[in-house]
Protein backbone atom coordinates (compact mmCIF):
# COMPACT_ATOMS: atom_id res chain seq x y z
CA UNK A 1 0.00 0.00 0.00
CA UNK A 2 2.13 2.97 -1.61
CA UNK A 3 1.93 6.56 -1.15
CA UNK A 4 0.63 6.41 -5.13
CA UNK A 5 -2.21 4.08 -4.82
CA UNK A 6 -3.30 6.24 -1.66
CA UNK A 7 -3.48 9.22 -4.34
CA UNK A 8 -5.19 6.95 -6.82
CA UNK A 9 -7.40 6.12 -4.61
CA UNK A 10 -8.34 9.53 -3.18
CA UNK A 11 -8.41 11.04 -6.60
CA UNK A 12 -11.10 8.49 -7.53
CA UNK A 13 -12.91 9.05 -3.91
CA UNK A 14 -13.26 12.49 -4.89
CA UNK A 15 -14.60 12.55 -8.73
CA UNK A 16 -16.46 9.05 -8.35
CA UNK A 17 -15.45 8.88 -12.62
CA UNK A 18 -12.58 6.71 -13.57
CA UNK A 19 -11.96 8.74 -16.58
CA UNK A 20 -11.46 11.70 -14.35
CA UNK A 21 -9.32 10.41 -11.94
CA UNK A 22 -7.25 8.76 -14.22
CA UNK A 23 -6.59 12.22 -15.75
CA UNK A 24 -5.74 13.39 -12.25
CA UNK A 25 -2.96 10.58 -11.55
CA UNK A 26 -1.76 9.99 -14.93
CA UNK A 27 -2.19 6.36 -15.33
CA UNK A 28 -4.21 4.66 -17.54
CA UNK A 29 -8.04 3.68 -16.85
CA UNK A 30 -6.91 0.19 -17.03
CA UNK A 31 -3.86 1.24 -14.45
CA UNK A 32 -6.35 2.97 -11.88
CA UNK A 33 -9.00 -0.25 -12.14
CA UNK A 34 -5.75 -2.51 -11.14
CA UNK A 35 -4.52 -0.24 -8.49
CA UNK A 36 -8.12 -0.04 -6.91
CA UNK A 37 -9.00 -3.98 -7.24
CA UNK A 38 -5.55 -4.24 -5.41
CA UNK A 39 -6.11 -1.88 -2.31
CA UNK A 40 -9.62 -3.84 -2.05
CA UNK A 41 -7.61 -7.33 -2.17
CA UNK A 42 -4.65 -5.91 0.36
CA UNK A 43 -7.64 -4.23 2.91
CA UNK A 44 -10.13 -7.17 2.37
CA UNK A 45 -13.52 -5.04 1.80
CA UNK A 46 -15.09 -3.39 -1.27
CA UNK A 47 -14.06 -0.02 -1.05
CA UNK A 48 -16.54 1.16 -4.41
CA UNK A 49 -19.00 0.11 -6.18
CA UNK A 50 -19.11 0.54 -9.76
CA UNK A 51 -21.46 -0.40 -12.88
CA UNK A 52 -21.62 1.39 -16.50
CA UNK A 53 -22.62 3.98 -15.05
CA UNK A 54 -21.90 5.54 -11.81
CA UNK A 55 -18.97 5.20 -8.71
CA UNK A 56 -19.80 5.48 -5.51
CA UNK A 57 -18.14 5.00 -2.56
CA UNK A 58 -18.79 2.29 0.25
CA UNK A 59 -19.48 2.23 3.32
CA UNK A 60 -16.37 0.79 4.14
CA UNK A 61 -14.40 2.72 1.66
CA UNK A 62 -15.85 6.31 3.11
CA UNK A 63 -13.58 4.66 6.39
CA UNK A 64 -10.91 3.90 3.98
CA UNK A 65 -11.16 7.32 2.63
CA UNK A 66 -10.48 9.05 6.17
CA UNK A 67 -7.66 6.83 6.56
CA UNK A 68 -5.66 7.57 3.56
CA UNK A 69 -5.77 10.89 4.09
CA UNK A 70 -4.64 11.02 7.31
CA UNK A 71 -1.86 8.14 6.40
CA UNK A 72 -1.02 10.47 2.80
CA UNK A 73 -0.51 13.35 5.32
CA UNK A 74 1.73 11.84 7.80
CA UNK A 75 3.63 10.58 5.16
CA UNK A 76 3.77 14.12 3.18
CA UNK A 77 4.98 15.28 6.98
CA UNK A 78 7.68 13.08 7.27
CA UNK A 79 8.94 13.51 3.74
CA UNK A 80 9.14 17.32 3.57
CA UNK A 81 10.59 17.27 7.00
CA UNK A 82 13.40 15.27 6.24
CA UNK A 83 13.98 17.61 2.58
CA UNK A 84 14.07 20.52 5.11
CA UNK A 85 16.79 19.13 7.18
CA UNK A 86 18.90 19.05 4.05
CA UNK A 87 17.86 21.68 1.76
CA UNK A 88 15.20 23.99 0.02
CA UNK A 89 11.71 23.20 0.25
CA UNK A 90 10.63 21.74 -2.60
CA UNK A 91 6.66 20.53 -2.77
CA UNK A 92 2.88 21.64 -3.16
CA UNK A 93 0.28 22.80 -0.81
CA UNK A 94 -3.40 23.41 -1.70
CA UNK A 95 -5.57 26.62 -0.89
CA UNK A 96 -9.77 27.44 -0.95
CA UNK A 97 -10.95 30.17 -1.15
CA UNK A 98 -13.59 32.58 -2.91
CA UNK A 99 -12.87 34.40 -6.23
CA UNK A 100 -12.84 37.52 -4.65
CA UNK A 101 -10.46 36.63 -1.72
CA UNK A 102 -8.09 35.70 -4.93
CA UNK A 103 -7.77 38.64 -6.16
CA UNK A 104 -7.63 41.07 -3.11
CA UNK A 105 -5.82 38.87 -1.25
CA UNK A 106 -3.65 36.00 -2.34
CA UNK A 107 -1.31 38.24 -5.41
CA UNK A 108 1.38 39.67 -2.63
CA UNK A 109 0.81 36.22 -0.42
CA UNK A 110 1.67 34.46 -3.80
CA UNK A 111 4.16 36.52 -4.88
CA UNK A 112 5.80 36.74 -1.32
CA UNK A 113 5.79 32.71 -1.74
CA UNK A 114 7.69 32.53 -5.28
CA UNK A 115 10.57 34.73 -4.38
CA UNK A 116 11.38 33.02 -0.51
CA UNK A 117 10.30 29.44 -1.67
CA UNK A 118 10.56 29.53 -5.41
CA UNK A 119 10.12 25.32 -5.59
CA UNK A 120 6.67 25.31 -3.86
CA UNK A 121 3.28 25.11 -5.78
CA UNK A 122 0.09 26.56 -5.32
CA UNK A 123 -2.86 24.33 -6.19
CA UNK A 124 -5.34 26.69 -5.70
CA UNK A 125 -9.75 25.92 -6.04
CA UNK A 126 -12.22 28.64 -5.58
CA UNK A 127 -15.60 28.53 -4.85
CA UNK A 128 -18.49 28.98 -2.20
CA UNK A 129 -16.62 30.57 0.55
CA UNK A 130 -19.01 29.06 3.20
CA UNK A 131 -17.40 26.23 2.15
CA UNK A 132 -13.92 26.82 3.13
CA UNK A 133 -13.73 25.54 6.96
CA UNK A 134 -15.06 22.26 6.12
CA UNK A 135 -12.61 21.85 3.22
CA UNK A 136 -9.62 22.10 5.57
CA UNK A 137 -11.26 20.54 8.84
CA UNK A 138 -12.15 17.33 5.76
CA UNK A 139 -7.81 17.44 4.58
CA UNK A 140 -9.46 18.46 1.38
CA UNK A 141 -7.01 21.74 1.65
CA UNK A 142 -3.86 22.67 3.25
CA UNK A 143 -5.21 26.27 3.55
CA UNK A 144 -8.26 28.52 3.56
CA UNK A 145 -8.99 31.79 3.36
CA UNK A 146 -12.78 32.83 5.21
CA UNK A 147 -14.11 34.72 7.70
CA UNK A 148 -13.38 34.18 11.43
CA UNK A 149 -16.77 33.35 13.37
CA UNK A 150 -17.24 34.85 16.98
CA UNK A 151 -15.44 31.26 18.25
CA UNK A 152 -12.28 29.36 16.35
CA UNK A 153 -13.36 25.67 15.29
CA UNK A 154 -11.32 23.10 17.36
CA UNK A 155 -8.37 21.95 15.93
CA UNK A 156 -7.63 24.88 13.55
CA UNK A 157 -5.41 27.87 13.56
CA UNK A 158 -6.05 31.61 12.26
CA UNK A 159 -4.29 33.99 10.83
CA UNK A 160 -5.88 37.48 10.20
CA UNK A 161 -5.11 39.08 6.89
CA UNK A 162 -7.96 41.57 6.24
CA UNK A 163 -10.67 43.44 7.72
CA UNK A 164 -13.54 44.12 5.57
CA UNK A 165 -17.12 46.17 6.67
CA UNK A 166 -20.20 44.10 6.20
CA UNK A 167 -22.23 46.68 4.56
CA UNK A 168 -26.11 47.15 2.96
CA UNK A 169 -26.00 47.82 -0.65
CA UNK A 170 -28.99 49.00 -2.82
CA UNK A 171 -29.19 49.74 -7.04
CA UNK A 172 -28.30 52.97 -8.22
CA UNK A 173 -30.98 52.52 -10.85
CA UNK A 174 -34.34 50.77 -9.63
CA UNK A 175 -37.83 50.91 -10.82
CA UNK A 176 -39.07 48.99 -7.52
CA UNK A 177 -41.24 51.11 -5.58
CA UNK A 178 -40.43 49.09 -2.41
CA UNK A 179 -37.09 50.11 -2.68
CA UNK A 180 -36.18 54.25 -1.22
CA UNK A 181 -34.15 55.76 -3.99
CA UNK A 182 -32.82 58.53 -1.17
CA UNK A 183 -31.44 56.03 1.45
CA UNK A 184 -32.11 53.24 4.10
CA UNK A 185 -35.88 53.55 5.36
CA UNK A 186 -36.28 55.30 8.74
CA UNK A 187 -39.06 53.40 10.58
CA UNK A 188 -39.47 50.03 11.40
CA UNK A 189 -41.88 49.62 9.50
CA UNK A 190 -40.83 50.95 6.22
CA UNK A 191 -37.76 48.03 6.25
CA UNK A 192 -40.92 45.72 6.38
CA UNK A 193 -41.51 46.36 2.44
CA UNK A 194 -38.06 46.57 1.39
CA UNK A 195 -37.01 43.57 -0.72
CA UNK A 196 -33.52 41.86 0.23
CA UNK A 197 -31.01 39.74 -1.04
CA UNK A 198 -29.06 37.54 1.47
CA UNK A 199 -26.65 34.68 1.80
CA UNK A 200 -28.56 31.30 2.31
CA UNK A 201 -26.45 30.78 5.02
CA UNK A 202 -23.19 31.39 6.51
CA UNK A 203 -21.37 34.52 8.85
CA UNK A 204 -23.18 37.20 7.01
CA UNK A 205 -26.65 35.90 7.25
CA UNK A 206 -26.56 35.85 10.65
CA UNK A 207 -25.22 38.99 11.54
CA UNK A 208 -27.92 40.36 9.54
CA UNK A 209 -30.77 38.15 11.06
CA UNK A 210 -29.43 38.83 14.25
CA UNK A 211 -29.69 43.33 13.80
CA UNK A 212 -33.18 42.51 12.03
CA UNK A 213 -34.14 40.67 15.09
CA UNK A 214 -32.56 43.78 17.34
CA UNK A 215 -34.72 46.19 15.83
CA UNK A 216 -38.07 43.56 15.83
CA UNK A 217 -38.44 43.29 12.12
CA UNK A 218 -39.17 40.63 10.05
CA UNK A 219 -37.58 41.04 7.08
CA UNK A 220 -38.90 40.60 3.44
CA UNK A 221 -36.71 38.27 1.87
CA UNK A 222 -37.01 38.52 -1.62
CA UNK A 223 -34.28 36.15 -2.45
CA UNK A 224 -31.84 33.47 -0.68
CA UNK A 225 -28.51 33.01 -3.08
CA UNK A 226 -24.96 31.42 -2.31
CA UNK A 227 -22.22 33.71 -2.97
CA UNK A 228 -21.79 37.70 -2.13
CA UNK A 229 -20.82 37.96 -6.01
CA UNK A 230 -24.58 37.13 -7.06
CA UNK A 231 -25.82 38.95 -4.45
CA UNK A 232 -24.18 42.42 -6.07
CA UNK A 233 -25.40 41.20 -9.52
CA UNK A 234 -28.75 40.97 -8.28
CA UNK A 235 -28.87 44.13 -6.46
CA UNK A 236 -26.91 45.54 -9.56
CA UNK A 237 -30.16 45.09 -11.23
CA UNK A 238 -32.50 46.44 -9.26
CA UNK A 239 -34.10 43.47 -7.46
CA UNK A 240 -33.96 44.51 -4.17
CA UNK A 241 -30.84 45.61 -1.35
CA UNK A 242 -28.45 43.61 -0.43
CA UNK A 243 -25.30 42.55 2.89
CA UNK A 244 -22.10 41.76 1.59
CA UNK A 245 -18.65 42.41 2.72
CA UNK A 246 -17.33 45.36 1.10
CA UNK A 247 -14.47 43.74 -0.13
CA UNK A 248 -16.17 41.88 -2.81
CA UNK A 249 -18.07 45.28 -3.89
CA UNK A 250 -14.55 46.90 -3.72
CA UNK A 251 -13.45 43.88 -6.70
CA UNK A 252 -16.31 43.53 -8.16
CA UNK A 253 -17.28 44.96 -12.06
CA UNK A 254 -20.86 45.93 -10.76
CA UNK A 255 -19.57 47.94 -8.00
CA UNK A 256 -20.37 51.33 -9.93
CA UNK A 257 -23.90 49.98 -10.33
CA UNK A 258 -24.86 49.79 -6.46
CA UNK A 259 -24.33 52.25 -3.83
CA UNK A 260 -23.58 52.15 -0.16
CA UNK A 261 -26.52 52.76 2.55
CA UNK A 262 -24.97 54.06 5.83
CA UNK A 263 -27.34 51.79 8.10
CA UNK A 264 -26.54 52.17 11.69
CA UNK A 265 -25.68 50.49 13.76
CA UNK A 266 -23.27 49.27 11.81
CA UNK A 267 -23.29 45.27 10.93
CA UNK A 268 -19.72 43.97 12.67
CA UNK A 269 -17.21 44.02 10.05
CA UNK A 270 -15.34 40.32 8.59
CA UNK A 271 -12.16 39.62 9.72
CA UNK A 272 -10.93 37.49 6.96
CA UNK A 273 -7.60 35.43 7.04
CA UNK A 274 -6.12 32.33 6.79
CA UNK A 275 -6.80 28.97 8.58
CA UNK A 276 -5.38 25.80 8.51
CA UNK A 277 -5.31 22.07 10.84
CA UNK A 278 -3.14 23.40 14.05
CA UNK A 279 -1.48 19.97 13.72
CA UNK A 280 -0.44 20.72 9.83
CA UNK A 281 1.51 22.66 10.82
CA UNK A 282 4.20 20.51 11.75
CA UNK A 283 4.91 20.39 8.18
CA UNK A 284 7.25 22.59 6.76
CA UNK A 285 5.60 23.51 3.46
CA UNK A 286 2.93 24.53 5.25
CA UNK A 287 5.09 25.92 8.07
CA UNK A 288 6.42 28.30 5.80
CA UNK A 289 3.55 29.54 4.02
CA UNK A 290 1.95 30.28 7.19
CA UNK A 291 4.86 32.26 8.25
CA UNK A 292 4.61 34.36 5.07
CA UNK A 293 0.69 35.38 5.98
CA UNK A 294 1.54 38.40 7.79
CA UNK A 295 -0.51 39.77 9.84
CA UNK A 296 -2.52 42.78 7.92
CA UNK A 297 -3.11 45.84 9.59
CA UNK A 298 -7.16 46.25 9.98
CA UNK A 299 -9.44 48.85 7.66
Amino acid sequence: MTPRLLEQFLALAECLHFGRASEQTNVSHSALSRSIRQLEDEVGARLFDRDNRSVTLTQQGRLFEQYARNALAEWNDVRHQLRSDVGELHGEISLYCSVTASHSMLVELLERLRRTHPNIDIKLHTGNPELALSRVQAGDEDFAIAARGPTLPRALSFRPLQSSPLVFIAPKNSSASEIPTNGPPKQAEQWREVPLILAESGLARTRVDNWFKAKKITPRIYAQVSGNEAIVSMVSLGLGVGVVPKIVLDNSSLGDQVKLWNVLPKLEPYHLGLFTQTRRLQNPLVQAFWNLAETAPEN
